[in-house]
């Protein structure tokens, strides 16, 4: 196999990863996390991070991690609603939170990579949200200025991949992994599976490769369960 964009070590891979990086993650909830780059900037030890998700996983998995090794200084999320490691810091004052819509965050993502560098959105007008923002009304309707997020590095998870990078997504594990892989200088992307170069079509592709820089091939993906409900009838 050629091998491409392929890494072997994802130590390796995250090395140049440096303090006071911003780092876009994919990811929603414990679906779709890029886990072993996590883990991988776990044991490296950068600090002061700025990371950009839609949340930050469980206190002792995803994201989570790198809150209790108190990695991260500031995150731009939008649900942050399971760490009770993240509530601590914020509210000590260890950790900058900026809350986003979802939606918004979303747009913002892909605005970077698009080289948008703002848009305007009714979502937020008249709320928290809306402080120190530009206002501009369009056909008598209040906006605010929303700015485009590009960071110095991006990780994602996919399914599968070619040795050139290309990305196939599985089901709902797509959430913000194709709008992270566009929107960094520098794109990680972990996989379960890779193809030989003729093993996808076309057509399946989620993320071309033009936007991946690194490649690794995962192994002993834990995949958990984030919440379990349980019916007795």
């Amino acid at each position: 196999m050629n091998k491409g964009k392929i890494i072997d070590s994802f130590i390796e891979a995250i090395e140049d990863i440096h303090d006071g990086a911003v780092i876009i993650v994919g990811g929603f909830g414990l679906c779709g996390i890029p886990e072993k780059a996590i883990m991988a900037l776990a044991e490296q030890g950068t600090k002061d991070l700025t990371i950009v998700s839609n949340n930050c996983g469980v206190d002792d998995w995803g994201l989570g991690i790198l809150l209790a090794n108190k990695q991260i200084k500031k995150m731009i999320s939008s649900y942050v609603g399971e760490n009770k490691i993240f509530e601590q810091q914020y509210l000590s004052g260890e950790l900058e939170v900026e809350l986003v819509p979802q939606g918004t965050l979303a747009e913002r993502i892909r605005a970077g990579g698009a080289g948008i560098p703002g848009f305007y959105t009714a979502t937020g007008v008249g709320t928290a949200i809306a402080e120190g923002k530009e206002h501009k009304v369009f056909e008598g309707k209040t906006y605010i200025l929303e700015k485009g997020i590009i960071g110095d590095f991006a990780l994602v998870k996919a399914w599968k991949a070619d040795p050139l990078g290309n990305l196939v997504y599985r089901k709902t594990a797509r959430n913000f992994n194709p709008l992270a892989a566009t929107a960094a200088k520098v794109t990680i992307a972990e996989v379960e599976e890779i193809t030989e170069k003729e093993g996808l079509d076309p057509d399946e592709i989620h993320t071309p490769s033009i936007y991946v820089q690194r490649l690794l091939l995962g192994e002993g993906y834990e995949k958990r369960i984030e919440k379990r409900t349980v019916v007795h009838v």
